[in-house]
């Protein structure tokens, strides 16, 4: 399967999407490209629809061992992702790789830290953001003492209470405490830029490129509860195009390091301008996907992933004038979107959580990757 071949280019990010989660066909496919683009063209790094933060677990165990493989996956996955042969296999592949090279594969999430119970409290990632900053800095650059910081961020429940997900009264996001807290991660942002030579001789590059991750993680998650708490028609739209703006950042960072490969949902990593319809409304917003192409033109490629049978989720054989139905009949792999042509028609899959490809969207497509049958995990 050379991605690489129907480009003609090897791209900064290549993006492999999925149409639906938590299959291990899909998973080892990924598990397959990424060897060979490790092996055969220089890439070294994956990054996954996952938490940011979770994520540099797994990436401290693939480089230097540290943890133990049971604990990482259950502490390096959000979606509870890490219970998943397929990314299991993954990360053992990336840790047998890694000893003794001084060329590493490294891993990242670049997913926010948020569930669909709701997001996160901003407890962690501010006061570890805060403390790196105080023990580099003097005391009087910071914009608070972390007293204050503790007093203002108060009990985590108040920022994961389950409630506020039907109901925006609920959450704190825009509370004046809320506020001060964003004024407060944008200063400590400011200061990670702003002081980056000295933070990198003092501390490491390493340690500086994650308090990157931390000033982009706190700022987006206090976003993020601020339009929790939002009480318009837009509410939904804002939360859906906040947390793609979050993906966009960490993928844009992750690519400044060297070619990566990204795989995540087909509709975080399409080009077009993504649509839910939730609660009697249609929302759109720019996916991921959409807002990295905007900034890297011909480097980002999108490789959709398409299926035809999923036998175990009801999704049968697909109908002929589909683009699943044309490709179930070719029977290839690796499909050059440009070769299909004539009238085609949406698939309507009778599983929620399958997304058929649309035929408006080809156009923008660079390949489609096809799985004729995906058995059960």
């Amino acid at each position: 399967m050379d991605l690489l071949q129907l480009l003609g280019n090897k791209p900064r990010l290549l993006a492999l999407g999925e149409p639906t989660h938590l299959e291990n066909d899909l998973l080892r496919l990924r598990n397959e490209l990424f060897r060979r683009l490790v092996e055969d063209e220089g890439y070294r790094t994956i990054t996954v629809e996952s938490d940011c933060l979770m994520g540099l677990v797994v990436d401290d165990y693939v480089t230097s061992g540290v943890g133990d493989i049971d604990e990482v996956m259950a502490r390096g996955f959000s979606h509870e992702w890490g219970g998943l042969a397929g990314n299991r296999e993954l990360v053992e592949w990336m840790r047998a790789f890694n000893e003794g090279r001084v060329d590493q594969v490294r891993f990242a999430g670049f997913d926010g830290p948020l569930e669909i119970s709701g997001p996160a409290s901003p407890r962690p990632v501010l006061t570890t953001l805060h403390a790196y900053l105080a023990n580099w800095l003097d005391a009087d650059l910071l914009p608070c003492t972390s007293d204050a910081l503790d007093d203002l961020l108060g009990s985590d429940e108040r920022w994961t209470n389950p409630a506020t997900m039907m109901d925006p009264t609920q959450s704190i996001g825009q509370t004046a405490d809320a506020e001060r807290l964003q004024l407060i991660a944008g200063e400590l942002a400011v200061l990670v830029d702003t002081q980056t030579p000295h933070l990198i001789a003092a501390s490491s590059r390493e340690d500086w490129q994650r308090a990157r991750l931390y000033a982009r993680t706190a700022t987006g998650l206090l976003r993020y509860h601020y339009w929790m708490a939002d009480q318009s028609n837009r509410r939904i739209a804002r939360l859906l195009a906040q947390r793609d703006a979050m993906m966009a950042a960490n993928l844009l960072d992750l690519v400044d390091r060297g070619p990566t490969l990204v795989f995540a949902h087909n509709s975080h990593l399409q080009r077009e301008k993504s649509s839910m319809n939730m609660a009697g409304a249609n929302h759109e917003w720019w996916s991921a996907g959409a807002l990295v192409n905007a900034h890297l033109g011909a480097q980002y490629a999108f490789f959709a992933t398409a299926l035809g049978t999923m036998q175990h989720r009801e999704v049968d054989t697909p109908p002929a004038d589909t683009i699943e139905g044309v490709l179930y009949a070719q029977d290839q792999q690796l499909i050059d979107p440009r070769t299909l042509t004539g009238s085609l028609q949406p698939r309507v899959s009778p599983w929620f959580g399958y997304a058929a490809l649309h035929p408006s969207h080809l156009p923008s497509i660079d390949g489609i990757v096809f799985l004729k049958d995906v058995n059960p995990s």
